[in-house]
């Protein structure tokens, strides 16, 4: 069989072709040089879609994206990007400036799709990315509303019919955005497109097609992004719109398909990572966690030595010495983002803060300041690898579970499979991956000279597993 080749696929009716490869943005922050080496080094390789958010990293993975994209033709990259998150700067907007039909759904988390807010978010997100027209705006995770509305009541056909009545709305307001050029395409990011009928939270493309129908029959409602992989394989699998999958409703109607989370599986309320992080005896300890924080512990004891300044956690404890501390308790890369939110992030914005009162005119604090912001992220970074690293027996397992599946034997990484089987699916329109790092590059496109497998097959007989 072929492989599942670098031709270029059509994203659904819009008339763009795009690499069977996407670059996800999740957590890709303007001012990380590596974060910058990896888009442009996928973007050498000849990839040309590149998946964004407002509120990744609070708007720096799209000041990234249009930083980079200055040294590229306008046409030559296909741009998504999604909207909806009322977090970080975008909360401080809606505690000032209140908007319609918000979804509080949490302390530091609120949601809204309604046509007030959507217009400052793409205001912003033109300005970040520096594009005069978006090519193609999602709706980020609508879902929330029902999930809001779950927590008070059993959802019921008034939540749902609500829940359509807003994604109406808000496609009448992207609809004008396309007559003024803001964008060309819109559709819908949703997590929960693939769930079966039985789950009162499932979101319908069949309805949410009928709300754009309504509107008119050149709609410009073309576009869908849901997660797939191994475990979550509904969006392939559940008869859920019309007696249809996802995708065979989305083939039949020329809606393209966008799929996220290849490698980052959510099952039984954990997260398996799809992905080799050490070779056979390799040894990931103390030591290497100690050395892989040396740099920053230097970097912070140059600042302590030049300024008197207070820890970042306290009780004379310097951010590297913390997670030298908390590092070795986390049991996974999903605890770890938890704790890294929690016991680092915020601790660490206060210890800025404070410190930046005090000494925000000093030039040695500025510049130190400027220094320590990519030093951080990279080193943040090398901690989730270590975290990873120690779950090299859990992949091993899922190997062993993805050939008795019938994956034909590969010499390729899990993760190269992972992705290898995502793109036989000949449905797919472009696979979104992570890809922080250029070594995360170089290891997805080695996945396109796989050859292509029956991935219906595999993914059907992956689930009888489970």
């Amino acid at each position: 069989m072929n492989s599942p080749s670098e031709v270029f696929r059509p994203l659904g009716s819009t008339g763009l072709s795009c690499h069977p490869l996407g670059f996800g943005c999740y957590r890709i922050a303007d001012g990380n040089a590596e974060h910058e080496a990896a888009l442009r080094d996928y973007l050498k390789r000849g990839g040309n879609l590149i998946d964004t958010s407002a509120n990744y990293t609070d708007g720096h993975s799209e000041i990234l994206v249009g930083k980079v994209l200055k040294d590229y033709a306008r046409d030559r990259v296909i741009v998504v990007t999604k909207a909806g998150y009322i977090q970080g700067q975008n909360m401080r907007l809606a505690q000032s400036q209140p908007f319609p039909e918000v979804v509080k759904y949490g302390e530091g988390i609120w949601h809204c799709i309604h046509p007030e807010f959507l217009d400052t978010q793409i205001s912003f997100s033109c300005q970040r990315l520096q594009l005069e027209t978006i090519d193609v705006f999602l709706l980020h995770n609508p879902e929330y509303f029902l999930s809001h509305q779950a927590h008070h009541k059993d959802l019921d056909a008034a939540d749902h019919s609500e829940f359509y009545r807003r994604i109406g709305q808000a496609f009448r307001f992207l609809e004008d955005q396309v007559q003024r050029g803001k964008i060309r395409w819109y559709g819908i990011s949703s997590n929960n497109f693939g769930l079966p009928l039985s789950e009162p939270d499932r979101t319908s493309v069949e309805r949410c097609l009928a709300e754009a129908e309504k509107i008119s029959p050149e709609h410009h409602f073309r576009v869908i992004q849901l997660p797939m992989n191994l475990y979550e394989s509904g969006g392939a699998l559940e008869k859920n719109n019309a007696g249809e999958t996802v995708l065979e409703f989305c083939r039949r109607h020329e809606l393209g398909v966008l799929v996220n989370r290849p490698l980052n599986a959510f099952f039984n309320h954990r997260l398996v990572r799809l992905a080799d992080f050490a070779t056979p005896g390799e040894k990931v300890g103390k030591a290497d966690l100690a050395a892989l924080l040396d740099a920053l512990r230097q970097h912070e004891q140059a600042l302590s030595s030049e300024l008197e300044v207070s820890s970042i956690a306290g009780r004379g404890t310097g951010l590297a010495a913390l997670l030298e501390q908390i590092v070795p308790q986390v049991s996974s890369v999903e605890h770890w983002e938890q704790i890294v939110a929690r016991h680092v992030i915020v601790p660490l914005q206060r210890w800025i803060e404070e410190n930046g009162r005090r000494h925000g005119n000093n030039i040695l604090w500025g510049s130190w300041i400027q220094e320590f912001f990519p030093l951080l992220h990279a080193t943040l970074d090398e901690v989730e690898r270590f975290v990873q690293a120690q779950q090299q027996s859990s992949s091993d397992a899922v190997r062993i579970r993805f050939r008795r599946a019938g994956y034909p034997e590969s010499s390729g990484s899990l993760s190269q499979m992972a992705l290898n089987l995502l793109m036989s699916v000949d449905e797919l329109s472009c696979v979104l991956l992570g890809m922080r790092r250029s070594s995360y590059v170089q290891d997805a496109f080695e996945s396109l000279r796989l050859p292509a497998v029956d991935a219906l097959a595999v993914l059907k007989n992956f689930q009888k597993q489970l």
